[in-house]
This record gives structure tokens, C-alpha cells and sequence, in this order.
């Protein structure tokens, strides 16, 4: 606890420090210092990113082009699955040759820091990165910063995981990747240890944040200018349980949904992830009576099996997904529906694979992430996980692919024809010519502007795009 007082402490004065140096170390070129944030994994890991870019820009710093040319090189690091951590340490490792005499100085964050077998692995194999912070811990970044600045830590990498004491970053300094798109967090970590999930042993277990807080950030987000609101958890629907355990006053999550919808001037309000055990009556009855809650719900299925989904500790069946879906739909006719998928958990035979397809046909999802099963070490899948059968995975997993892949440009077929609002979040990469964004049920449009005003923009605002063509992954249209 002293120690956690400290660190508090010496944070407060932490910011000043690293502005001076940054304007000392850089006055002889007349430039300021870099920075690059490489994210990995969820929207809680972009806001996390936000949160630190907020602080470096407060210190005097800008973004750099790329990671290699920073000053100050960050990782934002995602434990859910294995190839994020093989991405990670492959950009990583690619900044050893680099670094030369201090820079860039070299940061990680996020959940794979929070698991002492990926903390060895840094100690033992990357020994050139500088410093290692928790998941929301960016309370600590200008601290770790200073530190490694001032000399203070030596050689070694300076350790601070398990020290934050503020996992939401109140009062923090946010720089919003896209202006007109504002990410709260509302909670963070899961009580729901389903036995593939690595979430509870890294963001731990639920902690809500104060209603006062996170109406004070959107209502503040929606006045500088942000037509989209994204509330974010682990799993939102059960927000403000552990408050009200402890006796504490709370709002559900349907209360909250329905005022920040209310807040004057804002487009939208989209939220994720929810979990169908927690999906509640009144929720349902929200979404279907707030026209700027968005026409789309993202709830992960995982598995049509009964006997997988009970292996997976889910805590719902097939028939009670089925239901929940029929309420949604009756709630909000044309709501959209997206899932998450996993194919290849142990145990799973031909005949339960089969009934995901079954659900996946009666359901008809919009949209699916689909994922092979990741053997997460310290979960109980992982100790009945066999590599072996990995040949017949790939092959369930092809057929599923294909299956929704039909579904989806059927759905998105359905619209051609039609004029839909689309918020614009910028050019597309491909094509500067070509714009990007959603529609209010989450579908992604590529928007040409072949009649519209060369040079025009549009970026945060909701436009009328007729669409005249459709994938299975986008559609496209022209603004009117």
C-alpha cells in the first residue's frame, strides 16, 4: 500500500518532468518528440491506447509515422488469443537492431503483462524494453517514462505491473483516435470464467465504474463534438453488480444505456460485449425504445452445442439464445444480429459441430467472428487441449466460414436499393477517393463521392448513401 502511495505520488509530478525533457532534448533540432502506439486485441485495449496517447501529447510529444522512427515505442498487447501474442513479440523483436543509445524508449502494456510467463519472457529474451505496465494501468505511464528517462532503474526492465490503483484513468488526458467517436469504458474484467477465456486471470474480476463518471465523460465527449458513443466491458449487460453488492447505489446497465441516450446532440450509442446469461427483459425493452441506441446487438454464441456450451461454462443453451433472439427481433424489427464463433474446442465432435451450423442457419447472423479454439495457458481447456486434431478443425472451420459468409451477403443483399444513413469515420485506405463508415446497424460502406463537392468533408457526420452493391463483408453506395 505504501508503495502504491508513493507511485501516486511521484505520477502527479511526473508529466512536468517529461514535458522539460522533452523540450530539452529536442531543442536543438526545433522538432519535439515521437511517439507510435502499436494496440493489439479489444476496444477496451483502443481506449487503454487513447488514454496514453492523451498523455504523451500533453507531455509536448507527437505522433510519429511508424514505430521504427519514434521516439517512444508502446505496445498495447492482447492475450485472448495466441496470435496476438505472436504478433507482438515478432514487432518487438524488430526493435532490438534499432535501438541505439536509450532510443526508442520501449513500453508494454495490457494483458499479456498482466501473466508472469509473458513478463519472463521479456526478462529473458527482449531484455531492450524498457519498462512493462498492467492492463489500465496508464495512470503509471508518465511515471515509467520519467523513470527510464532519469537512469533510476539501471539496466534492468522496470517492472510496475500489479501497482495501478485507477484501472479507469479518471481525470487522464484522452486524444479520441477518431474525433466524432468517443470509447467509455463503463467496467472492466469478467466474473464469468468460461473455461477457454483468459479475461478473469488478466483484467480480473468485474469492477464497475461510478454512473457520475461516465455520464460526466460522455455528456463532455458529445460537446466536443462526438457523434458516437461506444460503451465498453468485458461484459456490460451486468454492470453495477459488484456496486450493488456492496450495497453501493447503482443504475443497471438498461438505465444507463437509456440516458446517455438522452444526452442532447448525440447520433448514436452503440455498447459491447454482451453476454447472453446477462442479456435482461429490460434491456431488451430499452434497445427496442430508444431510436439512438443502435439497431444491433453483438452477442456472442460461441457454440450451438448444449454440451459444448456447458463445457465452456457459458451458463445458457441453445434454446435460451433462440429466445433471447426472438425477443430482440420483436423489440427492434430489423435489428442486426453479430456473434462470435469458436470451432475446435476439446471435445467437440461432429455432431455438436453440427448444431452450431443448425443455429447459425436458424438464427441468420449478420455478421460472425470466427475463431479456431486458442489453448490459453492457466485456463481449464488448455489442460484437455490436444493439437492432434487440428487437421479436422480446419476443416469444420472452412465449412462454417462458408456457411456464414452465404448468410452475410444474403443480409447485406437485402439492402441494395435502399438509402441508408452512414457515419463517415474518414477515406477509406484503400482509396482517398472512396469514403468509410457504419451504418446505424453497424454495417461497414464504402461510400463514393463521385457527386459530392471535391475535397468535401464529411468525416463525423451522418450522410444518405443509396447502396448499390453488397459483399459479404461491406457494402457499397453513393452519397446523395
Amino acid at each position: 500500500m505504501k508503495k502504491q502511495k508513493l507511485l501516486q505520488n511521484e505520477c502527479a509530478q511526473s508529466l512536468t518532468i517529461l514535458f522539460d525533457w522533452n523540450r530539452e532534448n529536442f531543442a536543438e533540432t526545433g522538432k519535439r518528440g515521437s511517439y507510435f502506439i502499436q494496440t493489439f486485441g479489444c476496444q477496451q485495449n483502443d481506449h487503454d491506447s487513447e488514454i496514453a496517447a492523451g498523455i504523451l501529447e500533453e507531455a509536448g510529444f507527437v505522433q510519429a509515422t511508424s514505430i521504427e522512427e519514434a521516439d517512444i515505442a508502446l505496445f498495447n498487447t492482447c492475450s485472448v488469443r495466441a496470435n496476438a501474442d505472436d504478433r507482438f513479440f515478432g514487432h518487438v523483436g524488430r526493435l532490438k537492431p534499432i535501438k541505439r543509445e536509450g532510443k526508442p524508449i520501449i513500453g508494454v502494456f495490457g494483458c499479456m503483462m498482466e501473466q508472469k510467463i509473458h513478463r519472463d519472457v521479456i526478462f529473458e529474451s527482449f531484455s531492450h524494453v524498457d519498462f512493462l505496465l498492467g492492463a489500465g494501468a496508464m495512470e503509471l505511464l508518465p511515471y515509467a517514462l520519467t523513470e527510464v528517462i532519469q537512469g533510476s532503474r539501471g539496466k534492468r526492465t522496470l517492472d510496475l505491473t500489479h501497482q495501478a490503483t485507477d484501472v479507469f484513468g479518471e481525470g487522464m488526458p484522452v486524444k479520441r483516435e477518431r474525433g466524432h467517436r468517443a470509447l467509455i469504458t463503463i467496467m472492466t474484467g469478467c466474473n464469468n470464467f468460461c473455461s477457454y477465456c483468459i479475461v478473469p486471470y488478466t483484467r480480473g474480476r468485474e469492477k464497475s465504474r461510478s454512473y457520475d463518471d461516465i455520464m460526466k465523460e460522455a455528456r463532455k465527449a458529445v460537446g466536443e463534438g462526438a457523434q458516437e458513443i461506444m460503451l465498453l466491458g468485458q461484459n456490460v449487460n451486468s454492470y453495477g453488480n459488484d456496486l450493488r453488492k456492496l450495497k453501493q447505489a447503482s443504475p443497471s446497465f438498461a438505465k444507463l444505456l437509456r440516458d446517455v441516450s438522452e444526452i442532447e446532440n448525440l447520433g448514436i450509442v452503440r455498447y459491447m460485449t454482451s453476454h447472453p446469461k446477462d442479456l435482461s427483459d429490460e434491456l431488451i425493452d430499452t434497445i427496442g425504445r430508444y431510436p439512438v441506441i443502435e439497431p444491433h446487438i453483438h452477442l456472442p454464441l460461441q457454440s450451438g452445442s448444449d454440451v459444448i456450451l456447458k463445457k465452456m461454462n457459458r451458463r445458457y443453451t441453445a434454446e435460451h439464445y433462440l429466445e433471447l433472439v426472438e425477443k430482440l427481433r420483436l423489440s427492434r424489427p430489423g435489428i442486426t444480429l453479430t456473434t462470435d464463433l469458436i470451432v475446435g474446442y476439446p471435445g467437440e465432435t461432429e455432431e455438436d459441430f453440427r448444431a452450431t451450423l443448425a443455429l447459425m442457419e436458424t438464427v441468420r447472423f449478420d455478421a460472425a467472428f470466427t475463431f479456431f479454439y486458442s489453448p490459453r495457458i492457466g485456463t481449464p481447456a488448455a489442460d484437455i487441449y490436444e493439437e492432434g486434431e487440428q487437421a479436422q478443425v480446419k476443416e469444420r472451420f472452412e465449412r462454417l466460414v462458408r456457411l456464414q459468409n452465404d448468410i452475410s451477403f444474403e443480409s447485406n443483399q437485402q439492402l441494395i436499393g435502399d438509402t441508408v444513413d452512414v457515419l463517415i469515420d474518414g477515406p477509406s485506405r484503400r482509396d482517398p477517393d472512396i469514403l468509410s463508415g457504419r451504418t446505424r446497424d453497424d454495417r461497414l460502406v464504402n461510400v463514393s463521392t463521385a457527386i459530392m463537392t471535391t475535397g468535401q468533408n464529411r468525416k463525423g457526420q451522418f450522410i444518405p448513401v443509396k447502396i448499390e452493391k453488397a459483399g459479404s463483408f461491406s457494402l457499397e453506395g453513393t452519397a446523395l
